[in-house]
């Protein structure tokens, strides 16, 4: 699934991911589950804790929106200074949901460090600091199941009802797997865990369903063993503006959990196929459409 996040989103990832099996064997050397591109960029990651992890994704989301909007508020000021109504135009209003049109984008932000590289004074050097902010960013919130069916439950509720466009995943192995497969509230009834020998007495925690009683939550089932099913709720998000908060998709054993935020009732796409390799800045400057 780490894998798939990144082939999808590339260098405009940004993930929060909470303490659990994901962090450590995402967040090790050597060996990475995360990629990178032939310029060696990719997503930017970050850890924290159990109990804070949505919170702490949230709070990424905001900042990206405050570095978006200062760099509008920005390039607008310096709309004379530029010279290029059309350039300036596109950053503020071109369209980012398909690949083609991300590529476009991106040409439109090498031609505006370009014009950049030519001028100075504060609102220059404060445009260049927060440009890279006019690409879309893809805020992922990730972690097991011990994080958000128990410890950090509260706070990914909480995330659910913001309101945000973040996406969220949950690997969810229905236990808690990284200290020895203790029963959590994702473990199945009557399955034998550690705390749970004679079998769990309550029933599995239904997270899906509490996410789709605010209504504007996106919720999908994946399983990596349905190749379409599985591309659809990850790879949506890349191709749609969504005013809502990620929303959480369930499973347990080989099914995982993952979220996308949408409006209600809004328009759903195809996806488009997912690339055999991370875009390099020569694929988004040929600018070629991939469907």
């Amino acid at each position: 699934y780490l894998k798939l996040l990144t082939q999808l989103f590339g260098d405009r990832l940004q993930i929060a991911n909470a303490t659990g099996c994901s962090s450590i064997y995402g967040g090790n050397l050597p060996t990475t589950p995360w990629a990178k591109n032939d310029e060696g960029r990719g997503p930017a990651w970050s850890n924290s804790l159990f109990e804070d992890n949505a919170e702490f994704g949230l709070g990424m989301r905001l900042a990206a929106d405050l570095h978006t909007a200062l760099a509008k508020q920005r390039l607008e000021q310096l709309r004379a200074e530029i010279d290029d109504d059309a350039l300036v135009d596109g950053l503020l209003s071109g369209p980012q949901e398909t690949m083609h049109e991300l590529r476009i984008q991106y040409r439109r932000m090498q031609d505006l460090y370009a014009k950049l590289d030519q001028l100075s004074g504060p609102l220059v050097d404060d445009l260049r600091s927060v440009a890279d902010h006019l690409m879309r960013r893809s805020v992922w919130i990730i972690g097991g199941d011990g994080w958000a069916y128990d410890i950090g439950s509260a706070g990914l509720d909480h995330v659910l009802a913001s309101g945000r466009n973040v996406n969220i995943l949950v690997m969810d192995t229905e236990v808690y797997s990284n200290t020895g497969g203790q029963a959590s509230k994702s473990t199945p009834l009557g399955a034998v865990a550690k705390f749970a020998t004679g079998g769990k007495t309550t029933n599995k925690k239904d997270l899906a369903m509490q996410a789709v009683a605010y209504g504007h939550v996106y919720v999908a089932r994946v399983a990596l063993g349905e190749p379409d099913h599985r591309l659809q709720p990850l790879h949506q998000p890349r191709h749609r503006h969504a005013q809502g908060p990620g929303a959480a998709v369930q499973g347990g054993g080989l099914r995982s959990l993952a979220a996308d935020a949408v409006q209600p009732g809004a328009a759903r796409r195809r996806p488009e196929p997912v690339p055999a390799r991370l875009a390099t800045s020569a694929d988004l400057l040929e600018g070629v459409p991939h469907r």
